[in-house]
C-alpha cells in the first residue's frame, strides 16, 4: 500500500500523542511493518528560549531512530517541518511554558513532524498541536 502526506502526518500525530515509552515502541513496530519509520521525543520549557533546543532534539531523534540519514537535505527537512509545527503554536505559547512530545514520521519522500504540547502557567493549561510536512528525494 502507498501512503501520502496525509497518512504520514497522521502517524506523526499518533507518535506525538503517545503517552509512554512502551506505547512509542509499540507504535514504531506497528508502523515499521507498513514501511513507515517513526520517532518521538519529549521536550518542553519556556517557549521562546526552547525553540532551538526543540528543533535540535527532533533532528537528533529522527537520526537516532533511522527516520532520516545524516544528510543535509533530510536534516533540514526535519528542522523545517519542526519549525513550521512550532510556529503554529506560537500565538498560544508566546511568553508561556510548554511541555509535551514531538512525533516524527517518514514514508519514502514524505516527512511529517507533529508537536503536541500543554501550554500554560501553573495549573492554567491550554493545549495545542502543530503539524509540518516536507518532501525530500
Amino acid at each position: 500500500m502507498e501512503y501520502g502526506s496525509r497518512q504520514v502526518a497522521a502517524v506523526a500525530v499518533r507518535m506525538a500523542l503517545s503517552e509512554t515509552r512502551e506505547e512509542e515502541q509499540k507504535l514504531k513496530k506497528e508502523f515499521a511493518a507498513r514501511g513507515i519509520r517513526a520517532a518521538a521525543v519529549d521536550c518542553g520549557g519556556e517557549f521562546i528560549s526552547s525553540v532551538q533546543k526543540m528543533v535540535e532534539r527532533a533532528v537528533v531523534a529522527a537520526k537516532r531512530e533511522g527516520v532520516i540519514r545524516e544528510v543535509h537535505a533530510e536534516e533540514g527537512a526535519v528542522a523545517g517541518a519542526t519549525r513550521e509545527a512550532l510556529t503554529q503554536l506560537m500565538p498560544k505559547a508566546l511568553g508561556l511554558n510548554v511541555g509535551g512530545k514531538i512525533g516524527i514520521a517518514r514514508y519514502q519522500d514524505h516527512i511529517s513532524v507533529a508537536v503536541f504540547f500543554g501550554i500554560g502557567l501553573l495549573h492554567l493549561d491550554e493545549v495545542g498541536i502543530g503539524l509540518g510536512h516536507r518532501a525530500v528525494s
